[in-house]
């Protein structure tokens, strides 16, 4: 059994401001195990059940640094599972999307280390829906940040995850609203890098506006609470100069909860287009 002391002295230094949350938490995993099996195996996996469950609910509060803590003292004490790293993946993208636009090198690493948690996640458990689904999401978002080379680099593969997560899982809706990112962002793509695409990286990968429409409303039937769903949704519309229907999509978005970090500064964006097209749609 791990003891108290061992896990004390392997919290991270820069968890500080949180230590006593982290701790708080580690102790509740910790009282639960007089009325563990006596099983072994048993109590040992209702423990780490139990710790990742309180890490789970440090993300669901936003408070990250927070589950950074409690993911990493799990890896720290050998608890490494699929799971385990590709919620490091989401929490990392996390992080990353909750930094400014502006400051793309403050994002980058923590880009780089969801697409190194998702790689393990599928290595250790192929058939984990999830694992492919942040793992192409990391991709998709490091690659976005690179450049246009890069996002053509990429794309085969990102498709690949994202099709294996669908596969795996049909009702995933991270995965949905993701291919619809893809899809849209492919179609933008002109001639010459098509071309270039198909001298240099043996043919790029198709993706149609229609088939992104169709990604994102599924990902909104599947979980109508997230507001990535209805803004990226919003935006498509928007390139494509219909308004109103920005409009309508972009009304049910500001009414939706506030589930990750980046969701506010969405939200800021949301009201601004709301406030522009409510006046160009009724001119």
């Amino acid at each position: 059994m791990v003891q108290m002391k061992d896990i004390r002295r392997r919290l991270p230094l820069t968890a500080t401001p949180y230590r006593r949350n982290v701790v708080a938490a580690i102790l509740t995993c910790l009282l639960l195990i007089p009325t563990l099996p006596a099983n072994g195996n048993a109590a040992t996996k209702v423990y780490e059940s139990a710790a990742l469950d309180a890490a789970d609910q440090a993300f669901r509060s936003l408070r990250y640094e927070e589950a950074d803590s409690l993911y990493t003292t799990m890896l720290q004490t050998g608890q490494e599972s699929s799971d385990l790293y590709w919620k490091l993946a989401r929490l990392n993208i996390s992080i990353a999307e909750s930094i400014d636009p502006g400051e793309s090198t403050k994002k980058m690493p923590f880009y780089s280390k969801a697409v190194d948690y998702a790689r393990k996640s599928v290595q250790l458990d192929g058939n984990n829906a999830s694992a492919h689904t942040w793992l192409a999401a990391s991709l998709a978002l490091k690659a976005d940040k690179i450049g246009a080379k890069e996002k053509v680099n990429r794309a085969a593969e990102i498709k690949k995850e994202l099709e294996k997560a669908l596969e795996l899982n049909p009702n995933d809706d991270v995965a949905w609203s993701m291919l619809g990112s893809y899809n849209y962002q492919i179609s933008k793509i002109g001639w010459f890098s098509r071309f270039m695409g198909n001298t240099f990286v043996g043919g790029m990968p198709k993706g149609s506006r229609e088939e992104a429409e169709k990604n994102f409303k599924k990902a909104i039937s599947l979980n109508p609470r997230v507001i990535r769903h209805y803004h990226e949704l919003a935006l498509l519309y928007l390139d494509e100069n219909r308004k109103k229907d920005a409009l309508n999509i972009l009304r049910i978005a500001e009414t939706r909860p506030v589930l990750i970090k980046s969701d506010t500064r969405r939200l800021k964006e949301i009201r601004k287009l709301i406030a522009k097209l409510s006046e160009e749609v009724e001119e």
